[in-house]
């Protein structure tokens, strides 16, 4: 006999052998108080209670208690003959960039542009489904902080690492981001769709913007844009090595410099690279507008995944419980 090798899949309900435990402890009190309760009437001579047996008092209740251990067991949905499935998984493979040059300090997005920014992107990766996802980061230069990964858990642990505390002090150049998207798009050239969001205020010190656009194009690189900030601007805050502010951002006459979101660059940018730009909103209706369009680019084969699968059997259980219900109730 070939004894199968049990998955359990509901361990959560073992504290149903805890009743199971309490009703085998009542059972043998209220026989015991039975018996008790015979002998003081008729002694040893359980011959004058005709319709009293000690024997099928036992047998009922030890129906009783293996019915209702077997039905314990069915509720930890026992499982055998596992099974190997081959599931195909489709989706979009979706960099995101995000700006973390000084500017997104500003205050103008609140609690500032980046905390908003990282926000959005968090949102935003929980409404899509089945895509691949990477991170870039970038000021004046670019580098991939998370590499394209269906593991959303992952994601976010790499987007939480990104704090104030990695912004650098230098300008802002969008031509780097979509650089470093290229280069990681290189790996799979036969993918249709490519995708790259951008979040970032829009100041941009870009040396080869179009050159790198026209390269994207010929990549088939569509590239949206999330504008964070206000047009009106906020000044950019400076902060000591404990991380409290000890002034703003000041150009060369003294002047606070105040930074302001440049729409027109990111609207050129994107209406260029056949993406579309968006404006962060306080509420989520840019997230959403930004996933419905990118449901609307074609689905690729990403990879394919072996899943184990266990078949239910937890019917044999019911089965023997409810055959052990019906004899105790006959008998």
């Amino acid at each position: 006999m070939i004894i199968p090798n049990i998955h359990w899949a509901s361990l959560n309900h073992l504290w149903t052998f805890i009743f199971a435990a309490i009703a085998a402890c009542l059972l043998c009190i209220r026989y015991q108080k039975k018996r008790a309760a015979q002998h003081l009437l008729v002694g040893t001579h359980f011959e004058f209670l005709r319709n009293i047996s000690p024997t099928k008092q036992i047998v009922k209740s030890i129906l009783f208690c293996v019915g209702f251990l077997f039905l314990c067991t069915a509720l930890l949905r026992p499982q055998w003959n596992k099974s190997e499935e081959t599931i195909m998984q489709e989706g979009r493979d979706l960099y995101i960039a995000l700006d973390i040059s000084r500017s997104m300090l500003a205050t103008d997005s609140q609690p500032n542009r980046l905390i908003c920014a990282k926000e959005k992107i968090k949102r935003l990766v929980k409404k899509l489904s089945c895509e691949r996802v990477g991170l870039i980061l970038f000021s004046g230069s670019a580098f991939v902080q998370c590499p394209l990964t269906s593991d959303y858990a992952a994601f976010f642990l790499y987007l939480d690492a990104v704090d104030a505390e990695l912004i650098s002090s230098g300008t802002t150049a969008l031509d780097q981001a979509i650089q470093q998207a290229l280069t990681s798009f290189a790996s799979v050239p036969e993918r249709k769709s490519k995708l790259l969001v951008v979040l970032t205020d829009g100041e941009d010190f870009s040396r080869n913007l179009s050159d790198v656009k026209e390269e994207a194009a010929q990549s088939h690189l569509s590239i949206f844009t999330i504008g964070v900030g206000t047009p009106e601007g906020a000044p950019v805050p400076l902060f000591d090595h404990n991380g409290n502010i000890i002034g703003h951002q000041k150009d060369s006459k003294g002047g606070v410099v105040i930074s302001r979101l440049n729409e027109e660059i990111l609207a050129n940018l994107s209406a260029d690279a056949g993406g579309r730009y968006i404006r962060a909103t306080e509420n989520d209706d840019d997230i959403s507008l930004f996933v419905a369009t990118v449901q609307g680019f074609e689905k690729e084969q990403l990879a394919e995944r072996k899943h184990s699968r266990y078949e239910d059997q937890y019917h044999y259980f019911l089965f023997i419980s409810f055959i052990c219900f019906v004899l105790e109730w006959l008998l």
